[in-house]
């Protein structure tokens, strides 16, 4: 009986630690002057826009490869001209990037999630979609699935997206450099909104978007330079120190074949833009994944 007591206060001591992640344990408020905060002993960060500044924050750690969950509710009401950018990024003239960009709208109509992969620089890989549901109402998860395979987006846990690793076709693939994981909330009036031609009213300022249970399992980057994988990044659980063998089973996944035919159901009923698709893009040439 004591060893049973002592197992299920291990189980609950384990599934304390991996609550959800403290902001400011893990986050810096990088910019805003203030209009950046975090609230409710770390459980809660706020970003505001107003004519003067928007804001912003970054993640005290760099990862290489990772399952990054975040719950963001955004801007409600008249939020056209507004984008609340959520990506992973890396620094320099030819970083890697991984985006969920969305793009507010007027009133009553839907927000555009738009989505894009760096890889040495090169973007230009758009894929935008609807939500098919009101994502200013309640906190909804975002994630972003990246290993040495794939970069897949993800709403709910549903697959929108699934960015493959080509290299063996001479395709790049972000691989090699650790990228922080940033947001931000600012005006982008002259191209956010109906190609810009819907300006922020800021009458309806302050704007306001909220973020809560962040969670990393991740290979974080140390001081020396090595990613340091094992247990859940940006929880109260320590990291491990192991390798890539160390990192779990997001470090090899993949989209089974439920997975892959809801992501083709998103796709089918929900995306509005495509790179691979657009006529302009085809007649220029489109990259050389969109023929494989």
């Amino acid at each position: 009986m004591a060893r049973m007591a002592v197992s299920v206060l291990a189980i609950l001591l384990a599934s304390c630690a991996l609550a959800a992640a403290s902001f400011d344990k893990e986050f810096d408020v990088t910019w805003g002057d203030g209009r950046g905060k975090i609230l409710n002993n770390g459980q809660l960060l706020t970003l505001g826009l107003d004519k003067i500044s928007g804001s912003g924050f970054q993640s005290k750690h760099e990862y290489l490869y990772g399952k990054i969950d975040m719950q963001l509710k955004l801007v409600s009401g008249n939020s056209a001209g507004t984008v609340t950018a959520y990506y992973l990024s890396s620094q320099g003239p030819t970083h890697d990037e991984i985006d969920f960009e969305f793009l507010g709208n007027v009133t009553g109509e839907p927000y555009t999630l738009h989505t894009n992969v760096f890889t040495q620089g090169q973007g230009q890989r758009e894929q935008q979609f609807r939500l098919w549901f009101d994502p200013t109402n309640d906190f909804h998860t975002y994630s972003i699935l990246w290993n040495p395979k794939h970069i897949i987006f993800m709403v709910d846990d549903m697959p929108i997206r699934d960015f493959k690793n080509l290299e063996g076709k001479g395709i790049a693939f972000p691989k090699n450099q650790p990228m922080r994981l940033y947001s931000s909330l600012w005006n982008a009036d002259d191209w956010a909104t109906q190609g810009g031609r819907v300006k922020t009213d800021w009458s309806h300022a302050p704007f306001s978007a909220s973020y809560r249970s962040f969670k990393a399992d991740a290979c974080v980057v140390t001081a020396a330079g090595r990613p340091r994988c094992g247990a859940s990044i940006g929880t109260d659980a320590a990291p491990g120190t192991g390798g890539a063998a160390a990192a779990g089973d997001w470090y090899n996944q993949e989209l089974d074949l439920t997975r892959q035919q809801r992501m083709r159901w998103v796709q089918s009923n929900y995306m509005i833009y495509n790179y691979c698709t657009d006529p302009k893009r085809i007649a220029m040439g489109v990259p050389a994944e969109c023929s494989m």
